[in-house]
């Protein structure tokens, strides 16, 4: 849009006076933030409102995202940079006497996500936008998001991330679009005088769902879709039969807190509440919308696409069924067609404990038409499949096996497209976790690799470099990504390298001052800044790192061969899951080596240790534009794509990897001679597993400096880990290290060694930092996203970026 700074600085005046009747000088930096969340919301409605309009009149076909996780991060600036509005609203609110970096901070972080999955969503919405997708978000409006991370003496303690204490000036209420949900109660079919069958329910408990929408912006192209969280809420007409506390807990617990503990039955039972719930709202929804069309239902599929983000949203299947043939009295097979060619998978995992299965009794007790629904199409599997397969093949593939409910087996019998998100892993969906099924419906299989949004993890976070490369290549760039491959041509200029370095020690410099500030830690901007940002989970081996830490402390002290080395500065950021002891432990180990590697002035601060507290997409803005290495090192197989390591990769930093998930396709596109890799491969890891031949107690007993590090865990050289080091130490030796950890461990030590090499090369590191840039525009996730629309959705998209 265009907007003059005279102009915003009179909008900006207007609302402060409308809103609270003062004037600018006299506001809170709340209130100057609320003030301009509220000109920024106007300047994106009137787009918002036409984009609604142009999809209705055209009748376009729609995609509807259904994902539990949303991770946006701050939307004020993001939004700015999309209306391409931003340097003028700066330099208006300066002549205003107002710091525009101060209103960033109040801004909360949106805590609808856990990590890359919500990310991903939050990356493809923003995508979806901006390739004139019509795109749609479906998720929930967690009142608290996952948790907010604090540390005491080292412990992870789980705090309520309150996000919406202040006004969250993004989001408009829509009481008039509510749809109610029904849960447990009796459901018996009844016949019709015409003929049909109807279920008739008693004894529901009805949730109204009230949907919150918050406008997406394209970048610089005027389209605008929807993000649409639903929160639970007592219907009105029932409010005096809910006078209890209790009671009415239970309804709003619903969308009170992103993953709730499921280490017992009734957590369990609140996150199976949850998936029915912004399921069955979202496709309420849905039909509300396409009934209003005027078009006959058998064409739906025509005009919706309906993609289910894991397997958390797998009951849009039987909620699709539900209604097609409970409200629209549609025969079985009519039905079941068009659900199948409106539905789409995406499978983020081979890890079993993350391919969620639920108990029959559970599901058939919370929702028992849907419970009902699930039992047909699983005996019209059967039946049908037996023939052709064969008894034990079939019951493979069944959706209900031994009491328990495979969410991913449904999602992948209802849906036409199963896709992967890297090579490696839709190789091993087809070739290991899900071959059965590959077997059956070969067609239905592809891949989409993971992408990122440049336009947050570069434009918005790093603007030094954004600057420094539209100065070399143009600014053509920032809509067509793949155009940062144009910067390969300087990668022997020597002042554009001194320049990048420059670049990334402005970011470093940044980094550490916000680290003496919040943690009381001094960090060095001349060290290797080594980052390893994700979940805490085993597979991603965080431990591994650690290990690799304690190594190198003990080595500095013990026999001071290592006291040329670079300094190096470790930093983490990470949550464990409330209800992960292992992953709490690990934490703690963390915790306690930063602790006794920071505080010995013996090692002169050769290394030092960095573990940021409630790491999530702000921080991530402040840690990736200053990170020299990525650390990118989870077990073989084991990650189905990671997006840190495009986000990092983007900002220069050189991947330290196992060729696992998309690694492998970075390492296709920089080589090898531009990453550092180590590790098992693929087919090693499998040998070890087809032969149980893998001990690592041989290993331990024959690596001296591996024994030396494992034995620091248990022997009292790392204070107050008494307990977790032996957790850990036993998880490593007496139950077989689950992970491989011992068996990467001199690989990547190897690797790690030649840091210091190349680091202390200037030239040829910054070469491989400008390379790595210059490959990472190709994952950008508006190609994922015209590859999801040309090859998946079948909807239109702008095909000029």
């Amino acid at each position: 849009m265009k907007i003059s700074k005279e102009q915003f600085k009179k909008e900006y005046n207007r609302a402060l006076t409308s809103l609270y009747a003062s004037e600018a000088h006299d506001l809170t930096p709340l209130e100057q933030y609320i003030t301009l969340g509220s000109v920024v919301k106007e300047y994106t409605a009137q787009n918002w409102m036409q984009t609604k309009k142009e999809y209705q009149q055209e009748q376009a076909k729609q995609v509807y995202y259904f994902s539990i996780e949303f991770l946006p991060g701050k939307l004020l600036k993001s939004n700015l940079l999309n209306l391409g509005i931003l340097d003028t609203v700066r330099e208006g609110l300066q002549e205003l006497g107002i710091d525009f970096v101060s209103l960033e901070e109040i801004e909360a972080d949106q805590g609808l996500g856990n990590g890359g999955l919500g990310r991903l969503a939050a990356c493809f919405m923003d995508s979806m936008a901006t390739c004139d997708v019509p795109g749609n978000g479906n998720g929930i409006r967690y009142r608290n998001g996952l948790f907010k991370q604090k540390f005491v003496n080292g412990y992870q303690v789980e705090l309520p991330d309150d996000w919406l204490r202040h006004e969250n000036v993004w989001e408009t209420r829509r009481e008039n679009k509510a749809e109610i949900v029904r849960f447990f109660g009796d459901v018996h079919l009844e016949e019709q005088e015409d003929g049909r069958i109807i279920p008739i329910y008693s004894h529901t408990e009805d949730i109204w769902a009230v949907p919150y929408d918050t406008a997406m912006t394209g970048y610089e192209n005027d389209t605008v879709n929807n993000l649409r969280l639903w929160s639970a809420e007592i219907p009105p007409s029932e409010e005096l039969g809910y006078f209890s506390e209790d009671r009415r807990k239970s309804i709003h617990s619903i969308s009170e807190i992103l993953y709730p503990d499921d280490s017992n039955y009734d957590g369990r039972l609140l996150r199976l509440k949850q998936e029915y719930f912004f399921v069955s709202a979202g496709i309420q929804s849905i039909i509300r919308y396409y009934r209003r069309l005027g078009i006959p239902m058998e064409h739906l599929a025509e005009q919706v696409s309906i993609h289910i983000n894991d397997t958390h949203p797998t009951m849009c299947i039987p909620e699709l069924m539900r209604i097609l043939l409970d409200e629209e009295g549609m025969s079985w097979d009519a039905a079941w067609a068009i659900t199948m060619k409106t539905c789409s998978y995406t499978n983020h995992t081979i890890m079993a404990e993350a391919l969620e299965k639920w108990p029959e009794s559970m599901l058939a007790n919370l929702v028992p038409r849907i419970y009902q629904i699930i039992c047909e199409i699983n005996r019209r599997h059967l039946e049908s499949m037996t023939p052709l397969y064969g008894e034990n093949f079939t019951y493979r593939t069944a959706v209900i096996q031994d009491g328990v409910i495979h969410m991913a087996h449904l999602a992948i019998i209802g849906s036409h497209s199963i896709n992967g998100v890297a090579k490696l892993h839709t190789e091993i969906l087809k070739e290991k976790a899900l071959h059965d099924f590959y077997l059956a419906y070969p067609a239905r299989f592809n891949n989409k690799t993971n992408g990122i949004t440049h336009r947050r993890w570069l434009l918005l976070s790093n603007e030094g470099l954004s600057e420094l490369i539209s100065d070399y290549i143009g600014t053509e760039w920032k809509k067509k990504p793949n155009e940062l491959y144009l910067l390969k041509a300087f990668k022997d200029d020597s002042v554009l390298l001194e320049k990048l370095e420059a670049v990334k020690f402005a970011n470093k410099a940044r980094l550490a001052a916000y680290v003496k500030e919040t943690m009381g830690i001094e960090i060095d901007p001349h060290a290797v800044f080594d980052v390893q940002i994700k979940r805490l989970h085993a597979y991603k081996r965080q431990l591994l790192n650690v290990l690799h830490i304690l190594s190198l402390y003990l080595s500095l002290k013990e026999t001071k061969t290592d006291n040329d080395i670079v300094p190096r500065v470790f930093i983490f950021g990470a949550k464990a899951a409330p209800s992960y002891s292992y992953a709490k432990e690990i934490i703690k180990l963390i915790n306690a080596v930063a602790d006794l590697v920071n505080n010995d002035a013996s090692i002169d601060g050769k290394i030092k240790v960095v573990f940021v507290e409630n790491y999530g997409v702000t921080l991530a803005e402040k840690i990736i534009p200053a990170a020299d290495v990525s650390e990118q090192i989870s077990l073989v197989t084991k990650e189905a794509s990671g997006t840190s390591n495009m986000k990092l990769m983007l900002n220069g930093a050189i991947t330290l990897a196992t060729l696992d998930g998309a690694n492998v396709e970075i390492r296709d596109k920089v080589g090898d001679e531009n990453m550092l890799l180590f590790g098992m491969q693929d087919q090693e890891l499998y040998h070890f597993y087809d032969s149980n031949s893998y001990h690592s107690h041989e290993i331990y007993d024959h690596n001296p400096r591996l024994k030396r590090c494992l034995d620091a865990l248990v022997d009292g050289t790392i204070p107050h880990i008494e307990a977790e080091g032996r957790e850990i130490f036993d998880s490593l030796l007496k139950y077989n290290d689950e992970y491989f950890v011992l068996k990467d461990y001199d690989s990547y030590v190897q690797a790690q060694s030649r840091i210091d090499g190349l680091y202390r090369d200037r030239k040829k590191w910054n070469q491989m930092s400008l390379l790595n840039i210059a490959h990472a525009g190709e994952f950008s996730s508006d190609y994922t996203i015209m590859h999801y629309a040309d090859e998946i959705w079948n909807v239109h998209h702008n095909k000029n970026l």
